[in-house]
């Protein structure tokens, strides 16, 4: 089990493939329950969970996605998704 929170995201992306992506609440509610907290403590790492793969996407260890297509990870607004890079 993993104990940070780049782990926990890179977990969820590579358990649905570089096919699919995962919400960045997935991530911030399989966190905070690995951490043992209670059902709505996922809310404080909504923001953490955004710095985090703002990171790993610089790192090229994760793709940000808005409206199915990759973007900016410096340089996005709105809804987005969180995935492992497609080997196009």
């Amino acid at each position: 089990m993993s104990d940070t929170l780049s782990e926990t995201i890179l977990e969820l992306c590579h358990a649905v493939g570089p096919a699919k992506s995962i919400c960045p609440t997935d991530a911030a509610k399989a966190f905070a329950e690995k951490r043992g907290e209670d059902e709505l403590g996922w809310r404080n790492h909504l923001s953490l969970v955004r710095r985090q793969a703002v990171a790993l996407a610089l790192e090229g260890r994760l793709v940000i996605y808005r409206k199915g297509k990759p973007v900016d990870p410096e340089d996005f607004r709105g809804v987005y998704r969180l995935g492992v890079p497609r080997a196009d």
